[in-house]
């Protein structure tokens, strides 16, 4: 830990508030994009293709982008990651408003933006350790502050995007995302220059294919020697599965059909990104007292299929409400004690590497999990997809109950990696997915195991 005259919060400030930002405005895609598309298209189905487009190069860049992050630097990676995003996100209204806009089109710049999202939340994700030693604070504190400030971004970028598609369109708040990752990059370049874990890694040895193999063989051999973490991965992998198909086709059908539209859409998503808020901080203050394992296993079941059964069953707003701000004060006491088993237990080393292997196999299944929806919608109604999509997330976060192997979670990370010492350690600011676990490694986000929702 740095002494006190040589504390510099600048870096972690910065990384925190253009982490906000780009969350922000990845909620308004998140709502933006599906409703520009039924808007457009008027299909569901046309919604699940365009979501499986937007993923799967998600997977791609986190199955292959971990040991490039390292190679290119984590600041140079981030900037990059958001001027490509924005530039992206911007060519859709740009098109659109020229009469130029092919579905091939959107789906192309969808994938663009998807490929390089991960690799510059990654890259943002996996400075938090040494940036907090830089600043002088503990790990706990800093990642809780990373989550919960990215958790009332998302909350406010949500509520935001259902407001202004009513006002002035999807096209519109497209523009304002593409705004807000040129923010974000800006912030990087200027806020984290001259720390050295965010530039190249100068003894990595010469680029050859070689070389990298051995890179990336290292990060999957770390996650299949760790029995907890090869868990998460597949319990995870069926929640953001389900929860990218709420996302991008069954919430905007179901409030297009039974509730009052986007402005809903942006409604509910924001409180449950104030319940996860909420949830983080409740954690935060009191999580230290229980077991890990207790508290994770009662709220992971909470925080996905009551949602899915409430908007199947009901069709009107207040109770969909009232179970996503529960649903979300579940979630957010999640990511914290997944962020202290990863940090704790994962060497410096190896942090971008494991990050980006953990995000890849938690997202692997949302390309399918978007383009089911659509077809379900399609082929059993919205009700039908509802049901049998909330069964696999609910059978999903039952296997803590079910696996011996959850028992470690209680003591993993407290021996190992570089930051052991600091995450172990209770914190009463311990650390605080966007709608429960997004993908391990951000994660939201090579992030940590968290899902992608809201």
């Amino acid at each position: 830990m740095n002494g006190r005259g040589d504390r510099n919060r600048t870096p972690l400030i910065a990384v925190l508030s253009a982490n906000s930002i780009s969350t922000a405005g990845t909620s308004l895609t998140l709502i933006g994009v599906p409703w520009f598309v039924l808007e457009t298209t008027g299909s569901a189905g046309r919604a699940g293709v365009v979501a499986f487009c937007a993923t799967l190069p998600i997977v791609v860049s986190a199955l292959i982008g971990g040991p490039v992050i390292d190679r290119i630097g984590r600041r140079r990676v981030s900037v990059a990651s958001d001027l490509v995003c924005g530039a992206a996100v911007a060519a859709i209204p740009v098109l659109h408003y020229a009469d130029a806009l092919a579905f091939w089109m959107l789906c192309a710049l969808m994938a663009l933006s998807g490929l390089l999202h991960t690799p510059g939340n990654t890259a943002r994700y996996v400075l938090v350790p040494d940036l907090a030693e830089h600043a002088g604070t503990t790990l706990a504190r800093a990642a809780s502050l990373f989550d919960a400030v990215s958790r009332g971004a998302r909350m406010v970028g949500a509520a935001l995007a259902g407001v202004l598609i009513a006002l002035v369109g999807a096209e519109t708040v497209l523009l304002l995302d593409a705004a807000t990752f040129l923010t974000s990059a800006l912030l990087i370049a200027a806020g984290v220059r001259g720390v050295p874990a965010a530039e190249p890694r100068k003894a990595a040895a010469p680029v050859s294919l070689r070389a990298y193999r051995a890179e990336l063989r290292e990060g999957y051999a770390y996650l299949l020697s760790n029995r907890l973490l090869l868990a998460v991965v597949v319990m995870v992998l069926f929640m953001n599965g389900t929860d990218q198909g709420w996302n991008a086709v069954l919430l905007p059908v179901h409030a297009s059909a039974e509730l009052g539209g986007a402005r809903d859409i942006g409604l509910l998503t924001a409180l449950f990104g104030a319940g996860g808020l909420t949830g983080a901080l409740l954690y935060g203050a009191f999580g230290h007292r229980f077991s890990r394992r207790s508290v994770f296993t009662v709220c992971v079941v909470l925080c996905g299929a009551p949602r899915y059964a409430v908007a199947a069953l009901t069709g009107t707003t207040l109770p969909l409400a009232v179970t996503m701000a529960l649903s979300g004060i579940a979630g957010g006491v999640l990511n914290p004690i997944l962020t202290t088993v990863i940090y704790g237990s994962v060497p410096d080393e190896l942090r971008s590497r494991v990050s980006g292997v953990l995000t890849a196999g938690g997202e692997l299944a949302m390309p399918v999990g978007g383009l089911a929806a659509g077809l379900l919608v399609e082929s059993a109604g919205a009700r039908g997809a509802l049901l049998a999509m909330g069964t696999v997330y609910l059978l999903a976060t039952l296997s803590p109950l079910v696996f011996p192997v959850w028992r470690t979670m209680d003591v993993a990370g407290s021996g190992s990696g570089g930051a052991a010492s600091e995450a172990s350690v209770p914190s009463p600011a311990a650390e605080v997915s966007s709608s429960g676990p997004r993908a391990p490694a951000p994660a939201p986000g090579a992030r940590t195991p968290r899902s992608s929702e809201s």
